[in-house]
């Protein structure tokens, strides 16, 4: 899908008289997927990554080519369900953690059930 891309920046002050110039079309497929064999889309539900502009009902886009660095936002399945978390690395310690200080600290070992699915790359959400 193509629609028009301005490039103008938006301000929340006073608006530009050159901003209706129409630089060209962004296609939005190129721009939210970047390897589409490895990635696909899931429904947010909950709001343990409220911090993170993750709300429920959300669609996350997620690439299962990448590979998890600290702090990446993560598609994760535990004992067969999935879950957004955040992955902390610490040395040879790997966590599952929430934004949300409601929600504990889920280790990963050799002993857990816990398959990382792929990266969250882009969030979706409505404004309106």
């Amino acid at each position: 899908m193509k629609i028009a891309l301005y490039l103008n920046t938006v301000c929340a002050g006073f608006p530009s008289p050159a901003s209706d110039y129409l630089e060209g079309e962004i296609d939005l497929n190129r721009y939210l997927i970047k390897n589409p064999p490895a990635t696909f889309i899931v429904k947010s539900q909950g709001n343990c990554l409220l911090q993170a502009g993750i709300h429920s009902g959300d669609l996350l886009i997620v690439d299962r080519s990448i590979k998890p660095q600290n702090n990446s936002i993560v598609i994760a399945s535990i004992n067969g369900d999935l879950t957004v978390k955040r992955i902390k690395i610490l040395g040879k310690k790997f966590l599952l953690t929430s934004d949300n200080k409601k929600y504990g600290n889920i280790e990963i070992n050799n002993e857990s059930d816990i398959f990382i699915w792929g990266i969250v790359t882009k969030v979706i959400h409505n404004v309106y």
